[in-house]
């Protein structure tokens, strides 16, 4: 995972990276059971190339499903991976299911 994509391990993690974001900050919701593991490891490259490639634009975290359930019941994640794409601690978009790197673009340019 990219050094730009911050981790959320606690629930005061994600709130505090949030409210430090001065921006659209992009959650990458993901599990720890087996299918979502594999999921997510496909992911992480790709997240940490939007990290970078929309850098000053966006705040990139990625966030434990099991260990951060108040983010995960407050934008209605329901399973791993899901990106969320939040503004002024709303969820102005979201994806669930893996995603390549194209994908991941198409949905950051037509929201952000």
């Amino acid at each position: 995972m990219a050094r730009r994509v911050h981790q959320a391990r606690e629930n005061e993690e994600f709130a505090f990276i949030l409210a430090m974001a001065g921006g659209p900050v992009l959650a990458y919701f993901c599990g720890t059971w087996p299918k979502a593991v594999e999921a997510c490891r496909t992911m992480d490259p790709v997240v940490g190339d939007a990290a970078e490639e929309y850098a000053g634009r966006l705040t990139a975290v990625k966030v434990d499903m099991t260990r951060c359930p108040d983010p995960v019941r407050r934008y209605g994640v329901t399973g791993a991976p899901t990106v969320v794409l939040i503004k002024d601690e709303e969820a102005v978009a979201s994806e669930a299911g893996p995603m390549d790197r194209a994908a991941l673009k198409t949905f950051l340019d037509a929201n952000l």
